[in-house]
């Protein structure tokens, strides 16, 4: 049952969260990479409306079946570039950190593949969608009634 409202959630706030998102989106990383990530975390986070509107969104991305029934098992598939499991990687050690800081092995990973300038993009997306995921789960918005908007 719904807590709070998505409506009810003050503007201000939702406004600042969104322009956010706005920015992450159009930082030339590429879009289906970031729904990846955003679902990973969702899934990581057990947050079934930011599942179920990032799955959504990757459909309307032309992701396929075979990839979104895969990412829960991401590592033990080939289904993914290196550059697409950098990121997941870096996403599942940032949303589990567990007060631990990011080692250099870990931060080697996503160095590899992306620029200091994309490697903050990234952090803040992938902090972003856990914020996300936090506020649905908190106030229990109801998962299913999501729209892709293209």
């Amino acid at each position: 049952m719904e807590r709070i409202s998505f409506t009810e959630i003050p503007q201000q706030i939702i406004g600042k969260l969104l322009d956010l998102e706005n920015v992450i989106n159009n930082s030339g990383i590429n879009l289906k990479l970031l729904e990846l990530m955003r679902l990973r975390v969702a899934q990581i986070n057990g947050c079934a409306y930011c599942v179920d509107m990032h799955h959504k969104e990757l459909k309307s991305l032309d992701e396929t079946d075979l990839r979104l029934s895969s990412l829960l098992v991401w590592e033990e598939t080939n289904y993914f570039s290196d550059k697409e499991k950098a990121v997941l990687h870096f996403a599942e050690i940032l949303t589990r950190l567990n007060g631990k800081p990011v080692s250099d092995n870990d931060y080697e990973v996503i160095k590899n593949h992306f620029k200091n300038n994309e490697i903050v993009i990234l952090t803040l997306a992938i902090a972003q969608i856990n914020t996300w995921t936090r506020l649905m789960k908190t106030f229990q918005i109801e998962p299913g009634n999501y729209k892709v908007s293209r």
